[in-house]
């Protein structure tokens, strides 16, 4: 693949310069509502699993590729597309991606088979793929750098972080009352009216010339795939399976090679250089760990809600609610605190508040009700979640040339993508490891809500771990950079 075609001039300049007017609220809107729908298909078919399984047929081992084929897909293909904007326009490739995730939709909507709905799910992964690195790199397109564009990266974490326990509120609601289709369907409307309103509010970028090499986007690609499946695998299967070993060792080489191979040509599909800064290689880290340790706080206490407190699938989408709701809040307001504590400061201060609200989770017992022992610690780690996303953000793309936007987005979203796997991968092994020490009991005993409980609580301290290097990291790695001199006459 290839485009030899001369840079063109901007159809449209840059709306943000201000970040006040109907026009800038309008794009952001638009892009914001393009990462809302990919992230909310994370997990808005969760709840409706056991509905799919029932209705089509899924046997247990098949009915996890329902997630695993979005997943996959996903992240395999997330460096090539991030690229794939800064070579044929960001407008351009949104479209393609939001017609592809719209059709995808259509299809998993209608499925009379398992292989139909896994198949519609491996696709529309391929349309997230596309549209999120597209959506990053259009915000710092259309709002320059400063006030305005913190502010828009703020809208945009808040969905990014909130989207996950939106999806499970939405999943549950529209499974009860509607049908699990409608998971699938809801995508349809939203995503033709984001194809009527981007040419309409969007212009176009300016393209830059290149190619993509076969050979960096196929080890790319290649890696990609081996490492996201392999930490899927890990999480069923376990660390020391055949196809477990052989998905990272095929990761890992290919990984290497595209390394090599990014060195030693003119235009590679992710420049290296990028990570000479220290702040976004700080960034990256972070960013990786945090998401890791979200993801797992997200699975586990949707297990525990459910099978030791008793919650229908509803109910426990509506408890992540005021999570939800912080994190929504917390993304909206820290920007306003960036010129007062800076945005290495301000990360540290979300650290600190993740790794409290991680803490407080390790005491978990089959005793702890909702209110006094889940609510309190997932509020706060909403929180400390939003800022960091706010500040990490902004870290990886400041001073990002415009042609590059598009390849420090696809390494962000990668970071997020590989980070819940690698999170849950761990934690699910650490759950297991711990659940086999205990005797077998009947589902739902007091002997196996004690077991599971247990097992929870001592992989939320895993996650500490993860929590706790955010921290150090943050407070270690982050660099403060000293604010330019006045000129002198």
């Amino acid at each position: 693949m290839s485009s030899n075609s001369t840079p063109t001039t901007e159809t449209s300049p840059p709306t943000g310069l201000t970040g006040r007017s109907k026009s800038s609220s309008m794009i952001l809107g638009i892009i914001v509502t393009c990462q809302l729908m990919v992230v909310l298909d994370t997990t808005i078919v969760n709840i409706a699993l056991p509905s799919m399984k029932s209705s089509l047929g899924f046997s247990e081992a098949d009915l996890s590729w329902v997630l695993n084929a979005y997943t996959l897909a996903f992240g395999g293909l997330l460096i090539i597309c991030g690229r794939a904007g800064d070579v044929f326009g960001r407008r351009r490739v949104l479209m393609f991606g939001l017609a592809l995730f719209t059709i995808a939709s259509l299809a998993g909507g209608l499925a009379t088979s398992p292989g139909w709905l896994i198949t519609a799910r491996a696709v529309q992964g391929i349309g997230g793929a596309i549209i999120s690195p597209a959506a990053l790199a259009l915000i710092m397109h259309n709002f320059d750098e400063g006030q305005p564009r913190a502010k828009a990266i703020g809208v945009y974490a808040a969905v990014s972080g909130a989207g996950t326990g939106a999806g499970l509120i939405a999943g549950g609601l529209l499974t009860a009352f509607v049908s699990w289709r409608w998971v699938l369907f809801v995508n349809i409307p939203i995503g033709i009216a984001l194809l009527v309103l981007v040419p309409m509010f969007l212009g176009e970028t300016e393209r830059h010339p290149g190619r993509f090499g076969i050979a960096g986007a196929v080890t790319s690609t290649v890696s990609m795939v081996g490492l996201t499946y392999g930490f899927i695998h890990a999480a069923s299967d376990g660390w020391s399976n055949g196809t477990t070993i052989g998905s990272f060792a095929a990761g890992i080489v290919f990984g290497i090679a595209f390394l090599i191979i990014e060195t030693r040509v003119q235009q590679p599909i992710v420049p290296l250089r990028l990570f000479k800064d220290r702040n976004r290689s700080s960034a990256f880290a972070v960013r990786f760990l945090l998401i890791a340790s979200m993801t797992g706080m997200m699975f586990f206490l949707t297990q525990f809600v459910q099978n030791v407190l008793g919650f229908s699938p509803l109910t426990a989408g509506f408890a992540f609610l005021p999570t939800t709701v912080a994190t929504v809040v917390a993304a909206r307001v820290a920007p306003k605190f960036i010129p007062k504590l800076g945005l290495k400061w301000l990360t540290v201060i979300g650290a600190v508040l993740v790794v409290a609200g991680m803490a407080w989770l390790t005491q978990i017992t089959p005793q702890t009700g909702y209110l006094e022992g889940i609510l309190g610690p997932m509020v706060l780690f909403g929180v400390g979640v939003a800022i960091p996303l706010v500040t990490l953000t902004m870290l990886a793309v400041a001073g990002v040339e415009r042609k590059d936007a598009g390849a420090v987005s696809s390494v962000l979203n990668v970071m997020q993508q590989v980070g819940a796997s690698l999170g849950l991968a761990i934690l699910v092994t650490v759950f297991g490891a711990v659940s086999r020490q205990s005797p077998a009991a009947p589902a739902g005993s007091v002997e196996a809500n004690a077991t599971m409980t247990h097992a929870i609580a001592v992989s939320f301290e895993m996650a500490s771990v993860f929590t706790i290097i955010i921290f150090l990291l943050s407070v270690l790695a982050i660099k403060v950079k000293p604010a330019p001199k006045p000129a002198t006459a």
